[in-house]
């Protein structure tokens, strides 16, 4: 029964991992379509979106399904409730991705404003807050997801930069209102995913040190 028991652990732990890793597919996907002017690519991305939901589905279940008939307790019970918790914001974090391709399917059948550059660094970084994430999660690794969370404060001033940095094409130049403003949504998804990301890397966090540290303003 108790190697039964490990096993379904470590089949849930996979199974997150199989998640994230099609979600961050998605978000580079989405961006190197954007960059790459590649509309075929944006296909891909949606066709990934089905399977990001089965597997948010199935998680769920696997998670109840595990607490109603083996009773966790203490770490294996915070590694359960873990699990389920950054199994929602990874499905967001899909959810943004397709937000993100519905922008670009717009933007990739008219003239660029300008060359993209401090987009495809915010997906960078996001992608890497979401890699380091699941690896904290896999290993336990409060540290990792402290580190994390840090980069998310970069994120944030990109968004800020790409605003700035539009605001003045349309500003010069009106024609350009409904390009910039697509871009300026991109910046925001991809915000919100390094924001779904930090989630993940707080709820590790919790998971290992059994401490909240939610709210509680910027880290050290």
């Amino acid at each position: 029964m108790k190697k039964h028991y490990r096993e379904e652990l470590g089949s849930l732990r996979e199974t997150v991992l199989r998640m994230g890793g099609l979600v961050e597919q998605m978000t580079h996907r989405a961006i190197q379509a954007l960059v790459e002017r590649k509309i075929e690519m944006l296909a891909e991305v949606k066709a990934m979106e089905a399977q990001v939901n089965q597997l948010h589905i199935d998680i769920d279940e696997i998670c109840l399904e595990m607490i109603a008939l083996r009773q966790p307790t203490a770490a294996d019970l915070r590694f359960i409730a873990a699990a389920m918790k950054i199994n929602t914001d990874m499905e967001r974090i899909g959810d943004q991705a397709i937000n993100v391709t519905e922008r670009a399917e717009f933007l990739l059948t008219v003239p660029p404003v300008k060359p993209l550059i401090d987009i495809p660094r915010m997906a960078e970084i996001a992608k890497e807050m979401l890699r380091d994430a699941l690896d904290a999660f896999v290993n336990g690794n409060d540290e990792l997801a402290y580190n994390a969370i840090k980069k998310d404060d970069l994120v944030d001033h990109l968004k800020d930069q790409v605003f700035r940095e539009l605001l003045t094409y349309m500003m010069a130049d009106p024609a350009t209102i409904p390009r910039a403003l697509e871009l300026i949504l991109v910046s925001r998804h991809l915000e919100r995913i390094a924001d779904h990301a930090t989630n993940i890397c707080e709820d590790v966090i919790f998971m290992v040190k059994g401490k909240d540290i939610r709210h509680q303003g910027p880290l050290a």
